[in-house]
């Protein structure tokens, strides 16, 4: 992506723009771009970890790539999400007011886009320092404490520098951690490959009936999980010229997240046949040689510094939604301070660590309603969004509603996120429905069901109605390209 003569969104510089409108004569790049934004950020060891799990739940090689598949066909939908930031020249943390209203939206910006990211910031932290005093011990026997914490601020330092610097700097080194990781890991496709059994059995013989939909439905929200807490597509394309073709954001976007997600996942499926993944950082060593056992931590340190700057990027941009008066510099300065006393807390105080764990698997209750209420507020907008004015937040704005809350938005969210919660099945927490089940894990189906479904019942004709080109326009080009009409 150029950036030649766009002096707010420069490689190297500190990107001047916050979660403000982006003028026409200051967009640039082409969607193309998007995908290694994407595909960099999602090499990362979760997925490993996810794929080798769907083999300890007892499915075979086979059902579990199909469940893997399955759930990442959800970056679709983030692709989707991703074509609004050329059409409003807004991040997603911005454009959610014309579904939740200027107040709601504070809200749930603080729930979703910056507690929820902020959780997510310290796993992938302690899952880079983990790897980071494996590879000490490696080489050095063992990681005094003091090193660990060294390790963990270290690997903060390098990721919110990233974010610190913004846009152009992420979308300028994305293609080194792509390619440099990509390449790392047909390395390891090679030996994994080379280990696995494609005729392995689970223990206990294969599950069958109820119990194996059950248990696949469990693993699909697993792995949906992911991409679901990726609904800020429009953040990384809002620079894009507002006539960029929607088709190619969306799918550059949602083909850079899926293609990572499904195969590092499927290595680890395959990984799972050959060795105990209950612990597969240990375990990666007896199936690769010595010296790619080092490159293997290397790229789990790497993947989650990539992996991070993004979120730290998108719960900056949050914060700033809800109307902080800050900078974007120090909403990503004070982001780094949370996240860097939650993982020196989780490591080394407490076990805290689960707890962030299952707090980000309830998270998906309100996570599967929030991205399918987004989709339906483009289909049914036509991805029409009036950039300027989504930036009024005064009593008089036209995303005011009912004291600041769009009271169809929210309803539908929390009645979606309630059905939700109904249905999850997490370590420490089993809905009702779930049991009656037998523990199938439906909360993805549910919540995206009922919080599209109530929106659209909600708000689908008022929408549609606020969608309308003025006469005034030029109605000639392709309305998902983003006319910038008045919402």
């Amino acid at each position: 992506m150029s950036d030649q003569g766009v002096a707010t969104d420069r490689a190297g510089r500190i990107e001047t723009h916050g979660a403000d409108f982006v003028p026409e004569s200051e967009r640039h790049g082409s969607p193309r771009s998007l995908f290694s934004v994407w595909a960099g950020s999602n090499i990362i060891y979760l997925y490993f970890v996810l794929g080798g799990l769907m083999v300890i739940l007892g499915l075979n090689i086979w059902q579990s790539v199909m469940v893997v598949v399955a759930g990442n066909l959800v970056w679709i939908a983030v692709g989707y999400l991703a074509i609004s930031g050329p059409s409003s020249g807004s991040p997603s943390e911005v454009i959610s007011r014309a579904f939740y209203g200027v107040n709601g939206n504070r809200i749930l910006q603080i729930v979703i886009g910056w507690l929820v990211g902020v959780l997510y910031e310290a796993i992938n932290l302690s899952v880079g320092a983990l790897a980071g005093v494996a590879l000490v011990v490696h080489f050095f026997g063992s990681a005094p404490g003091l090193l660990q914490a060294a390790i963990i601020i270290g690997l903060a330092v390098a990721t919110f520098t990233i974010s610190l610097y913004g846009h152009a700097t992420i979308v300028r080194l994305a293609p080194w951690f792509t390619w440099i990781l990509l390449a790392a890991l047909v390395v390891l496709a090679f030996f994994v490959i080379g280990h696995a059994d494609f005729g392995y059995v689970p223990d206990g013989g294969a599950l069958s009936g109820p119990v194996l939909w059950g248990v696949a439905a469990t693993c699909f929200a697993l792995i949906a999980s992911a991409p679901l807490s990726w609904a800020v597509g429009a953040d990384y394309s809002r620079y894009l010229p507002s006539q960029t073709s929607a088709r190619a954001t969306a799918f550059w976007t949602g083909f850079g997240g899926f293609v990572p997600a499904t195969g590092i996942a499927i290595l680890g499926i395959l990984a799972a046949t050959a060795v105990d993944m209950s612990n597969p950082e240990t375990a990666m060593a007896e199936i690769v040689p010595p010296w790619f056992y080092v490159i293997f931590l290397l790229v789990i340190i790497a993947g989650s510094v990539s992996n991070n700057a993004l979120t730290a990027y998108s719960t900056g941009l949050a914060l700033l939604a809800t109307g902080i008066p800050w900078r974007r510099s120090i909403t990503i300065i004070f982001d780094a301070v949370v996240a860097i006393g939650v993982t020196l807390y989780a490591v080394f105080i407490s076990n805290f660590l689960d707890t962030l764990s299952g707090l980000l698997e309830v998270s998906i209750a309100v996570l599967a309603p929030s991205m399918a209420i987004y989709v339906v507020d483009i289909f049914l907008r036509r991805n029409r969004y009036d950039g300027p004015a989504l930036q009024d937040t005064s009593s008089s704005s036209p995303y005011w509603f009912t004291g600041g809350f769009n009271l169809g938005g929210m309803g539908a969210l929390v009645l979606a996120a309630i059905a939700s919660t109904l249905c999850l099945n997490t370590t420490f927490y089993v809905g009702p429905i779930t049991q009656a089940l037998g523990g199938a894990d439906i909360s993805v189906f549910v919540g995206a069901i009922v919080g599209g479904g109530v929106y659209w019942a909600a708000e689908g004709r008022r929408v549609r109605k606020a969608a309308v080109i003025p006469a005034t326009l030029d109605t000639s080009a392709p309305v998902v390209q983003g006319e910038g009409a008045s919402a």
